[in-house]
């Protein structure tokens, strides 16, 4: 359960840090190769004994996190003269840490195209979010990205991220302009915003998003279509194409 966790952590793009319990000596709460989870918030799963020793292990595991220290660390401690604990052992902890690549991506959309596109970007350093209504789509993308089901995306735009690349290949453009006009609303102009689509996709919906009174900046920021102009019109070519550019953008 606690590696379950540690990769569920992973693919939401939570930092987070493993402690193992290395070796006792003499009197110790727990027994060597007790693990637990630790997140900038605390303790997440897992146990190395409770108390202050956990307590401890916690506090440095979590300064771990806050200065991006990626080099797994070797640290004993005397339960007395370190820890101010009553028995007189020895425990030695292993503390590995884990840092977000901090490269959120969010596809509205469950369709072919996203179901390619999300599979595809599920073996890059990004955190993949797709949303969709559908819950037989969204399914699909279970074991593979965060998937989000609700019958209203545009409402899960303010719980997003920023500096999320959003990309919008719902049913339709009904359906693009509400979550666009949203992204707009509530992050400005994200560092990637497109619709899968045609040129005269793209005229309408700017259009539309003018009359409803986006910015100018968004407006003009926003790609439709998506992707670079190479491959043939298939679900996983598409996906390479719209991979590609954002790779270009996010390393421009």
């Amino acid at each position: 359960m606690i590696f379950d966790n540690a990769a569920k952590l992973k693919k939401d793009g939570t930092s987070f840090g493993v402690v193992t319990l290395l070796s006792v000596r003499g009197s110790a709460p727990q027994d060597p190769g007790a693990k637990c989870i630790i997140t900038e918030n605390g303790l997440f799963d897992g146990t190395v004994g409770g108390g202050k020793v956990e307590a401890a292990a916690i506090k440095f595991s979590q300064e771990l996190i806050k200065n991006n220290t990626l080099e797994p660390k070797t640290v004993t401690w005397n339960l007395q003269t370190d820890i101010g604990m009553t028995c007189g052992g020895e425990v030695t902890f292993l503390f590995e840490t884990f840092i977000s690549t901090s490269w959120p991506i969010v596809v509205f959309g469950a369709g072919h195209v996203s179901q390619a596109l999300c599979r595809l970007l599920s073996n890059l350093e990004c955190q993949v979010t797709c949303i969709d209504p559908r819950r037989e789509w969204v399914d699909k993308l279970d074991n593979v990205v965060r998937t989000i089901c609700t019958e209203s995306p545009k409402d899960i735009v303010k719980e997003l991220k920023a500096n999320s690349f959003f990309i919008s290949m719902t049913k339709g453009h009904a359906f693009d302009v509400p979550i666009l006009e949203e992204i707009a609303k509530q992050h400005g102009v994200p560092p990637y915003v497109g619709v899968i689509g045609s040129k005269i996709k793209g005229d309408k919906i700017k259009s539309e998003l003018k009359e409803l009174g986006v910015s100018e900046d968004f407006i003009n920021a926003l790609r439709v279509p998506i992707g670079l102009p190479l491959g043939q019109n298939h679900p996983y070519e598409i996906a390479v194409s719209i991979s590609a550019e954002l790779l270009q953008v996010r390393d421009s």
